[in-house]
């Protein structure tokens, strides 16, 4: 990568703000998506844009400070926390959860036994991610949320693969309350949105309220118009996973600059120690080919791309999707929000201009399937694999050719989640492709392990799911 000096990226920081204030609103039309916001930072400087709406029952117009909803983004505040309290010494990454919580049981108890604080930062864990389940509004919500966990099913060994955990996160939550002795969102806004200046961030929709929020948008039929969801966050039981929090774009920004300048924020205040910055960065576990990132650090998602190394992670809750991504050899960082729609078209196209202009770096082209590519081995995927927010059963029809067909389940289907059904074609090895896009994305899946029987034991998405015992 060339590097820019400061008065050639100043300029094309604000060559990408005019691009941007210009391109936005005609690109949330061509992708369906009602309204958003979007920031870019490069060194201390930083521009804005915002278009659409905020809810199109109400017709409010997006601004710079509206806040959305950043969904999974979170876990890097999660985990951020949590390496406050090993740079204080207070944490040891590597012994057992039940150091801090003896409560901690899953089903599998030798897995309880052995699963660390690394473990659940790097999703590693081995248990059934996806649990939603609402233990209240109080404050005890996460220390009742452990015991919801008592029968959840052990994947794999822990430390065996990589598994895309919310309910590991929430762990991750309840150890910083028990360590602080306060509740999440108190510990969250005490230890980072204050010392950051993150002035337009709300733990909850009590705090959103006072500001101009946007509301998810979801297709409840496969091609019927986008409607306002009929909730607007999941439970609070999720919060350190990416149930609750909302902020504007700018304040995403301020939380990036803390990670890109060493651990440290505004007026120099320490954040984090500039090793423990590094160490999150660092890969803990490489990604299945599917198309995603290439590893797994503490908290962070890293992409090994064209021009350099990209660290960042994305957020989806009720019909709205977040994304942010960060060049730290270039400090350089974009947050994108939008509530609803086609959101990875309007990901795709800012982020690949805004790395691209400002850091020298590549977004790699979105998956495209080939029709006509044959799938060697079809008994192999064949099955029924199961999850807590979904069933996906993958069947051969008398020509051969694949099917996918995925029916949500849980509190995934009762926010009114549209099934989904696509042919599956050949990409690479066990790696396969749906034809059919879902929210405009070819994301391809991974078939992994063996069952003993010639069959995959795993599909996996980002999220193992187990085949199903007949």
């Amino acid at each position: 990568m060339q590097k820019l000096d400061g008065s050639d990226q100043l300029n094309k920081l604000e060559e990408v703000g005019t691009w941007l204030r210009r391109r936005l609103p005609d690109l949330l039309v061509e992708s369906q998506v009602p309204g958003a916001a979007v920031a870019v930072q490069a060194g201390d400087e930083w521009v804005e844009s915002a278009a659409g709406v905020l809810s199109t029952a109400t017709g409010v117009d997006a601004t710079v400070d509206s806040l959305f909803q950043i969904g999974s983004i979170t876990k890097v505040m999660t985990a951020t926390l949590v390496m406050q309290l090993a740079d204080e010494g207070r944490l040891d990454l590597d012994a057992p959860v039940r150091a801090v919580l003896p409560e901690f049981r899953i089903a599998d108890e030798e897995a309880a036994r052995g699963i660390t604080t690394r473990h659940l930062l790097s999703h590693v864990a081995g248990f059934e991610g996806d649990i939603f389940t609402d233990t209240g509004k109080g404050d005890d919500c996460l220390e009742k949320y452990l015991g919801v966990l008592r029968d959840v099913p052990q994947l794999f060994e822990p430390g065996a693969m990589f598994s895309y955990n919310n309910a590991g996160y929430c762990v991750l939550g309840r150890i910083v309350e028990v360590l602080r002795e306060e509740p999440f969102d108190v510990c969250a806004r005490r230890h980072l949105f204050t010392p950051l200046g993150m002035s337009h961030t709300a733990s909850d929709p009590y705090e959103a309220i006072v500001h101009r929020t946007a509301v998810g948008h979801i297709e409840t039929v496969p091609g019927a118009p986008l409607e306002p969801t009929p909730v607007w966050a999941l439970a609070r039981s999720n919060a350190p996973a990416g149930s609750m929090l909302a902020m504007r774009a700018r304040d995403l920004l301020a939380f990036a600059q803390m990670h890109l300048a060493g651990g440290r924020g505004p007026d120099g205040v320490t954040v984090l120690g500039p090793e423990t910055v590094q160490a999150m960065q660092r890969p803990q576990v490489t990604l299945p080919d599917i198309d995603q990132g290439a590893a797994w650090g503490l908290g962070w998602e890293l992409f090994d791309l064209s021009g350099g190394t990209v660290i960042g992670h994305d957020g989806n809750t009720i019909g709205q999707s977040a994304f942010l991504r960060l060049v730290p050899e270039r400090d350089v960082a974009v947050a994108i929000f939008t509530n609803g729609g086609l959101s990875r078209r309007v990901y795709t196209e800012i982020a690949g201009r805004v790395l691209g202009e400002l850091a020298g770096v590549g977004l790699p082209a979105s998956p495209v399937p080939d029709v006509g590519a044959p799938v060697a081995e079809t008994s192999r995927y064949v099955g029924t694999y199961t999850s807590s927010t979904a069933e996906t059963t993958v069947s051969r029809d008398t020509a051969g050719r694949l099917w996918l067909e995925r029916t949500p389940r849980g509190a995934i289907a009762e926010l009114d989640e549209a099934p989904y059904r696509t042919e599956l074609v050949g990409r690479r090895g066990d790696t396969l492709i749906p034809i059919e896009p879902e929210r405009g994305v070819h994301a391809p899946l991974a078939f992994l392990g063996d069952d003993g029987q010639g069959h995959a034991l795993y599909l996996h998405t980002g999220r193992a799911e187990r085949r199903a015992q007949r």
